[in-house]
């Protein structure tokens, strides 16, 4: 059974995005650019809600624009070459290729997706890692701690919830990033 894994770029008070909807202070350097993509280079289904998936199909094109650094280039390549699946309520189409839209959020069928995939999942974007976070079917975490503190916006995790994790692996960065890898315990 393939595994489902929450990435994202955090802030050390746990914002994925400021109060005024910013993520600029997240920007990997070289280093770490490299690493998120050695990272995400196994998933072979990409799962974002609508805003996540908004802000990441400039990935779709990217190799068009000019005089691009090669990391940059890499993660489009690994970007395009994954399965997508969009849930929202208010899109009406995807714009982007290998990639498909779901109206609603169901748990059993994203279990279904973990038993039948051959590779890893991962899950992108605050809102649908929080339903699949309650669901109880997030069975990794992958975080890159920013060494930043924005006080208040998107928080990466919902409350309400309580999941005990065992650290599995961690990685310090020269700007000051660490990479934090858990695994839920069950």
């Amino acid at each position: 059974m393939a595994r489902l894994i929450h990435f994202a770029i955090t802030s050390l008070d746990g914002y994925i995005a400021d109060e005024d909807g910013a993520f600029d202070w997240s920007t990997p350097d070289e280093e770490v650019h490299a690493f998120i993509n050695d990272l995400v280079r196994p998933f072979g289904t990409h799962l974002y809600g609508r805003r996540m998936y908004e802000v990441m199909a400039v990935w779709e094109t990217w190799h068009t624009l000019p005089e691009q650094p090669a990391v940059m280039l890499d993660f489009a390549r690994i970007w395009q070459a994954a399965d997508k699946v969009v849930y929202s309520t208010t899109l009406e189409a995807v714009s982007t290729a290998r990639t498909r839209l779901e109206q609603s959020f169901d748990p059993e069928a994203v279990r279904r997706m973990k038993a039948e995939a051959q590779q890893d999942l991962m899950v992108g974007g605050a809102r649908l890692a929080a339903h699949m976070i309650k669901a109880g079917l997030v069975d990794e975490w992958r975080l890159i701690l920013a060494p930043v503190i924005v006080g208040g916006g998107t928080h990466l995790l919902p409350g309400g919830v309580r999941v005990g994790l065992e650290l599995q692996d961690e990685c310090r960065f020269d700007n000051g990033m660490v990479y934090l890898r858990y695994r839920t315990k069950p």
